[in-house]
């Protein structure tokens, strides 16, 4: 069996103060798309009927390099970044991603260093994250039933493709994953508890999301979102939970405890109860776009300044100066605006 990889350790760089936007919220994590590719179809991203679903996606040319990346995140970890996240798209459909991993892990200031994945590519690479310094990764299954699940991924990958993926993890020395899963009402909602059930006690974290109206192509409809609230109450009257306090400003989960030491679960309900107040995070997709909200229409293109000049600090002050305008709070306005007045990126694209 293949030995769990010792990640390599990083010093930490001096603390630095973070810019604040128009709410005083803090620049802390950075989602770094790379990607906007997948080899899954999932309804709630990229699904098969649309345009992108059917393999549209950016040319090579237009996607940031491995330098460029690499140089966003030292600008990033200078105004005081210190968590990052790898996200696509599928980033480990992006040739090289091992190599990326281990650059980025080894510049000054990442303390945290995450990827999201559907997983059913980790058997060929777990170990060589594990190895280039990656630190945690989130998997995304919605369902473990083997009809509901290709519903929600557009026909591809498979169920024991995610859990040979987890294992493949677990082996490389992954112990604690968060697994999310989107909960759609008539849809996977009723296979929480099974899914739940599957996880407890293996130390890995379940967190149930609130079924959102990212980008325009996934069809959303409020019927379909199933509250926390609800899913709390019928999780609790099954195995009796207890609040767990967060771990760091701005988490987006709501976490809770089994009282039964079987580990935990989360809840991230930005439809029933958002959480913009607290929201520190900023996110680049593939192609260079700097976006200050999850939900945003336009964003700020830095491919350009990227490519014309090797000017870190003219970059920084355009950073700085685009969150220090941040006003950002979708979740908080949510049917403010005009069904398709403003667009919205896809979450494929954004990165989630």
């Amino acid at each position: 069996m293949t030995q769990p990889c010792t990640p390599r350790v990083v010093p930490l760089a001096a603390p630095v103060a973070s810019p604040r936007d128009r709410f005083a919220r803090p620049l802390r994590d950075l989602r770094l798309s790379v990607l906007d590719r997948c080899n899954l179809r999932c309804t709630y991203c990229m699904p098969g009927d649309s345009l992108m679903g059917r393999g549209v996606f950016l040319p090579r040319e237009q996607l940031l390099t491995d330098d460029e990346l690499i140089r966003l995140v030292r600008v990033f970890t200078g105004l005081g970044v210190d968590k990052i996240r790898l996200t696509g798209g599928e980033p480990l459909l992006r040739p090289g991603l091992v190599g990326l991993v281990d650059r980025i892990a080894a510049t000054p200031g990442v303390h945290d260093l995450a990827l999201t994945t559907n997983a059913t590519l980790l058997p060929r690479h777990a170990t060589a994250l594990r190895a280039a310094g990656l630190h945690r990764i989130t998997v995304s299954l919605d369902s473990l039933d083997p009809e509901v699940f290709p519903r929600m991924s557009g026909g591809r990958g498979s169920v024991d493709e995610v859990l040979e993926g987890i294992a493949a993890a677990e082996a490389a020395g992954f112990r604690r994953l968060k697994i999310n899963t989107v909960v759609q009402r008539g849809v996977n909602d009723a296979g929480v508890e099974n899914l739940l059930a599957h996880f407890r006690g293996t130390g890995h974290v379940v967190r149930l999301i609130e079924f959102m109206d990212v980008g325009n192509l996934n069809h959303w409809s409020a019927e379909q979102v199933v509250p926390s609230a609800e899913l709390l109450r019928r999780i609790h009257a099954r195995w009796p939970l207890k609040p767990v306090a967060s771990e760091t400003p701005g988490e987006t989960a709501r976490r809770y405890a089994y009282e039964d030491g079987a580990g935990e679960i989360g809840f991230i309900s930005s439809v029933s109860q958002p959480f913009c107040g607290s929201c520190s995070r900023a996110r680049v997709t593939a192609d260079g776009n700097f976006y200050t909200c999850l939900f945003a229409a336009r964003g700020l293109a830095l491919r350009p300044l990227l490519r014309q000049a090797d000017d870190d600090a003219g970059l920084r002050d355009v950073l700085l100066a685009r969150w220090h305008e941040r006003e950002d709070r979708y979740s908080e306005e949510r049917g403010k605006q005009a069904p398709g007045a403003d667009p919205r990126v896809e979450m494929f694209r954004m990165g989630g």
